[in-house]
């Protein structure tokens, strides 16, 4: 089994083709999760806002970002919007993935924001301060404590998600195992350990914000 391994992965340095693919998923992942956080902030506030056209926009764009699957939007995206305009591959991928993480923020944000009692709002208000002081120093800090756990879901079907940028050639981290697939005629060790790495990455994400909910809720009691 070892001998398999390292004839497959070890020999003729592709192990670094994966670490490559590796290093391309995350900057995706993080950078797309950056964008559809913004995107999310500022749709949630639309889709709360009293005013009916920036109610609309907000929901024209959730709606039609998340009826659509993934895979089409990254093909569109990319052959029928961008590679006209001759914009590199990796940079669509991010785009795409940001906008489309931002329908779900959009919600997620949204959920957390109306979720917080209206008492809330309304004591805020008593005390003197503002609509938009209320929103950002009452309201908002108690909604991020309630969005965290999806927020923390919709980052790691991120990362995941981005298995399917292959499809317009970027070289992630499954498109990488899938190359060592058809130069070593060998799928189970390539795709197993591509597996591997997404569940590792999945495991620490799912760990690291768990701990992060803690010390919020810890914040809370003191």
């Amino acid at each position: 089994m070892f001998n398999a391994f390292y004839a497959t992965m070890i020999d003729k340095g592709r192990w670094l083709l994966m670490a490559k693919g590796l290093g391309c998923t995350l900057l995706i992942a993080f950078c797309a999760i950056i964008i559809g956080t913004i995107l999310g902030c500022i749709f949630a506030l639309m889709k709360i806002s009293d005013k009916k056209i920036l109610n609309g926009i907000s929901k024209v764009y959730t709606t039609v970002i998340r009826g659509i699957p993934l895979a089409t939007q990254l093909m569109i995206f990319y052959f029928v919007i961008f590679a006209p305009l001759g914009m590199d591959r990796l940079l669509v991928a991010i785009l795409a993935y940001g906008i489309n993480s931002g329908a779900y923020c959009t919600e997620i944000f949204r959920a957390g924001i109306q979720g917080v009692d209206k008492g809330q709002t309304e004591a805020g208000r008593s005390l003197g301060l503002s609509k938009s002081q209320t929103l950002i120093k009452i309201v908002l800090p108690q909604a991020v404590k309630a969005s965290l756990p999806t927020y923390t879901s919709e980052f790691i079907v991120l990362i995941k998600e981005t298995s399917v940028a292959s499809f317009i050639a970027v070289m992630d981290l499954t498109k990488s195992g899938d190359m060592i697939r058809n130069a070593t005629y060998n799928a189970w060790i390539p795709l197993l350990t591509c597996a591997v790495i997404y569940l590792i990455l999945t495991l620490g994400l799912t760990k690291l914000f768990s701990l992060l909910e803690k010390r919020l809720a810890k914040s809370d009691r003191n």
